[in-house]
């Protein structure tokens, strides 16, 4: 293992390599534990590099069998070689052809990165940099090659051989019981989209026609028994292919698009040139094992990785500092998809409750970096909610600012210029700006900023001069390594609501620009003054979430009640609703916090009530306003001296409280929206199931006895996931009296299902009561639980330390002691699941005194181990900074 700390790799450094690489020709023979990788590559000087510069190649635990340059094999002086690098001291001037030879153990590859075996199937893994640990090779993005593959392996244990691009040849190899098959793809790609699979696999075959009338070969390879799974990743495939073409004129450009589903991966999925590799949770889905939510997150992801065809493989990025370029365009790119394909104001909603659950604490922490980072240590650890959903943000931020026919005008310039290109963001940029003639140069310190901006607002009317005043400041709070920084381009979406709920007509606007419906704001601190308003509006601000910033806003509790009525903007609908929610649960908890009584407001009872029975407000978008803030989003909105058991207390008060008040609309409400029929994925239902299975969650605390028999039914007779996983929730974080005898019976039924399996571990582990930390230790020593499995160490332990507050941090710090054992533990074999368990510490220093002393010492425990990987010491070390 790596254990020292890396150097610090920074973008002011960048320099093209001396060295390009024009073609790859892999011949791969498969053994479980000595796989012989033969990798021909055609090799020339860049211009501009000194004759005789040597050629230095990344490598990773690599084991060198031989070396040859221009057939004949090289002496040993003429290069040196360690498993981390090989250096060929004077190469020729002229181009060359370079044969390496190595061999590697993918049954001992507990990283799962590179090449590695798991359950008896060949898998890669090779972003960031993973190919390295396949062959010595010049492994960064921007070096573009055209690959050929041969692979070569058992017929009986590997009929599937599949790799990146289209097939050429297969057959049989002589005198064995081996075969092989070749796959070549003629579009030059980085290493870290290389791609091969092989094993015993089932497939799964559709096809479709592009705009242009060339027929794709469609397939997805499964487990064996897992075929009937497949048809809503395959719909969804079809679908993304379809609404590419018809909404940024982008076609598939090979013969075959292949997909495979693993269940040993670390990642979500990987967009691999023609083959992409998924997390099997993201491919597989029946109403038996999948809910409404896992239907929409493979519809997502699939997607996703489907629109990395353009934005990530047919132009990739120059360096691993613009990760962002190709990961929050598409991100963008899949949420819109989403929104076409579902309801957009409620994947709005959706988008923007991750980003502030997710993104905004990461901003705020030890753990901050910008959008593009200008330096690392471990490149792991940069694919991050900041790169990922703020990187999208700002491309979403970029179409607001441009207009849709300006941004798509720049979007298609972009793929016009840099098809084929390893580019920057600035490449990306200028290509919006060529295309509009807008000056994007403010803008661009979104890319170059951490930290999330807070924009303070204050309004006053002017009943004489019918004036309306906003005054709007703009500021980031000091994060690690940037102490001040700039005004950065905000577009704030806005109306000016009236007392009837209508958007006023004003006269003209000074003091800033507004392009429509939205304000520019540019400088630290700018004066609006609106004209010709007769009577005082309510401003409804960052409609559709225009801006990823905070707002300090202080509206009053009849304004916030306006918007919540009123508001023609669904997004500050609920925005208000959850605003008032919050400002109660922050109440509750300052007296919790006191030893007081804890009596819930009437009139925020009261609005919740009314938002339940509002027959005119879409189901999804009514489940989600009655949706009570997290006890994280508590934590990250008090800010500093938080204590998640005074948070809990707060709003397990409100809830109930809500319920006993609200108890027989509550019940109709989730009787009249539960669909019946056969089960459907498709929005309408999924978010009539999402209503009736809130208002379930609010009538179990209205009566006990009543409400546990009612629950306990609602499970037994579910025929869909969603409803039983919703109920078996809370009959166990309720602590309700058939608890145990349901996570049985779970148990029983699905036991044969990791994916439904992992449901049954992250239940329990995200139950707040005392015994949790005990229950979760015992479960890790379960006959289902296996320590090499990502998904499953994710539903244990990752969803103990992230998704139960109250427990990860006990005052007692045993929560903390126990991930850190944990951490250490995973860390020795898989650096990556052991660094991201290590972020839930991200944001320690804001608990209070007791429990922040507690987390430090935990921390220092890991800083302390000499045999750390360099993941996680890049995360320890920059989380105690």
């Amino acid at each position: 293992m790596r254990s020292e700390t890396a150097p610090a790799i920074r973008l002011e450094d960048y320099q093209q390599p001396a060295y390009r690489i024009d073609t790859v020709h892999l011949t791969i023979r498969l053994q479980p534990n000595e796989t012989e990788v033969v990798c021909a590559t055609s090799v020339a000087s860049r211009d501009g590099t000194d004759a005789g510069a040597p050629l230095i190649l990344d490598g990773d635990e690599l084991t060198l069998v031989g070396i040859a340059l221009n057939g004949k094999a090289l002496d040993e002086g003429a290069y040196s070689v360690t498993p981390e690098r090989l250096e060929i001291h004077t190469p020729p001037a002229e181009p060359f052809e370079l044969v390496i030879t190595t061999r590697i153990n993918p049954d001992a590859n507990t990283k799962l990165m590179g090449l590695y075996r798991s359950s008896g199937t060949y898998c890669t893994q090779c972003e960031a940099e993973g190919f390295r640990r396949i062959t010595y090779f010049l492994d960064r993005p921007d070096v573009l090659a055209v690959y050929t593959t041969r692979i070569e392996a058992s017929s009986k244990d590997c009929p599937i051989l599949l790799a990146n691009g289209n097939p050429v040849d297969a057959g049989r190899i002589e005198n064995s019981d081996r075969h092989f098959s070749v796959w070549h793809d003629p579009h030059p790609k980085p290493a870290y989209l290389f791609a091969l699979v092989a094993g015993d696999l089932a497939r799964v075959a559709d096809g479709y026609q592009t705009m242009s009338g060339k027929q794709v070969d469609l397939n997805i390879f499964v487990e064996h028994g897992n075929e009937a799974m497949c048809g809503w990743a395959m719909d969804s495939l079809k679908r993304s292919m379809k609404w590419d073409e018809e909404t940024f004129g982008l076609e598939y450009d090979l013969e075959v698009f292949n997909i495979v589903a693993v269940s040993d991966f670390n990642m979500g999925a990987m967009e691999n040139k023609g083959l992409n590799i998924f997390n099997d949770k993201y491919v597989l889905a029946d109403p038996e094992t999948a809910t409404d939510q896992d239907y929409a997150n493979i519809e997502a992801v699939i997607a996703h990785e489907y629109f990395h065809n353009w934005t990530g493989n047919r132009i990739t990025c120059r360096d691993w500092f613009q990760l962002c370029l190709k990961e929050g365009l598409t991100v963008f790119r899949d949420q819109e998809f989403t929104s076409d394909m579902r309801s957009r104001p409620v994947k709005r909603i959706t988008d923007v409750r991750l980003l502030k659950s997710h993104q905004f604490p990461e901003d705020a922490g030890p753990l901050a970096h910008p959008v593009r980072p200008r330096a690392y240590h471990e490149i792991n650890n940069f694919y991050t909610a900041t790169v990922y959903e703020k990187g999208a943000e700002v491309v979403r931020m970029l179409k607001t600012v441009l207009g849709a026919a300006d941004f798509k005008k720049g979007l298609d310039l972009y793929f016009e210029r840099h098809d084929g290109n390893a580019t920057t963001i600035e490449a990306f940029l200028t290509c919006f700006e060529d295309a509009t003639g807008t000056d994007l140069a403010q803008f661009a310190l979104w890319y170059e900023q951490a930290g999330t901006p807070v924009v303070s607002v204050k309004t006053r009317h002017d009943p004489g001069n019918r004036t309306f005043t906003v005054d709007l400041a703009q500021e980031i709070p000091p994060v690690p390594g940037q102490k001040n920084s700039k005004p950065a381009l905000i577009p704030l979406r806005f109306g000016l609501v009236a007392a009837n709920g209508e958007d006023m007509e004003t006269g003209a606007a000074d003091g800033i620009e507004i392009a429509n419906d939205t304000m520019l704001l540019e400088k630290a601190r700018q004066k609006v003054v609106f004209s010709d308003v007769p009577s005082k509006p309510v401003l409804s601000l960052l409609r559709g979430f225009s801006a990823p910033v905070r707002l300090d806003q202080h509206q009053s509790e009849d304004e916030l009640e306006l918007l919540a009525a009123s508001d023609r903007d669904p997004f500050n609908r609920w925005q208000a609703v959850q605003t008032l929610a919050m400002q109660e649960l922050l109440r509750l908890t300052q007296l919790a916090r006191s030893e007081k009584p804890l009596t819930p407001s009437q009139s925020v009872l009261d609005l919740f009530g009314t938002v339940l029975q509002d027959a005119e407000l879409d189901p999804a978008l009514k489940a989600l306003a009655l949706t009570l803030p997290s006890e994280a989003d508590i934590a990250q909105e008090i800010g500093k001296d938080v204590d998640p058991d005074a948070i809990h207390q707060a709003r397990q008060r409100l809830r109930a409280e809500f319920a006993l008040t609200h108890r027989s609309a509550l019940l109709k409400a989730l009787t009249d929206h539960m669909p019946t029929g056969t089960y459907s994925p498709d929005a309408q239902t999924a978010g009539k199931r999402a209503l009736s299975n809130r208002a379930l969650h609010y009538f179990a605390v209205s009566d006990a006895e009543e409400t546990a028999q009612r629950v306990w039914e609602r499970f037994s007779n579910a025929d869909n996931m969603t409803d039983r996983i919703s109920c078996l929730t809370l009959l166990v974080h309720d602590g309700m009296p058939k608890r145990n005898e349901a996570l049985k019976a779970y148990r029983l039924r699905h036991e044969n299902s990791s994916l439904a399996m992992d449901k049954w571990f992250m239940v329990q582990a995200t139950a707040p009561g005392s015994d949790t930390l005990k229950l979760v230790r015992s479960l890790k020593s379960d006959a289902l639980f296996d320590e090499t499995n990502p998904n499953r160490v994710r539903a244990l332990l990752q969803s103990f330390a992230t998704g139960n507050p109250t427990q990860f941090a006990r005052v007692d710090g045993t929560g903390f002691e126990f991930i850190v054992e944990s951490v250490l533990e995973i860390d020795k074999r898989n650096p990556q699941v052991a660094s991201r368990l290590l972020t839930s510490f991200r944001s320690w220093r804001a608990l209070e005194s007791k429990r922040c002393a507690l987390a430090e010492s935990a921390l220092l425990k890991i800083s302390s181990c000499e045999e750390l990987s360099r993941d996680s010491r890049d995360i320890i070390d920059r989380t105690l900074q």
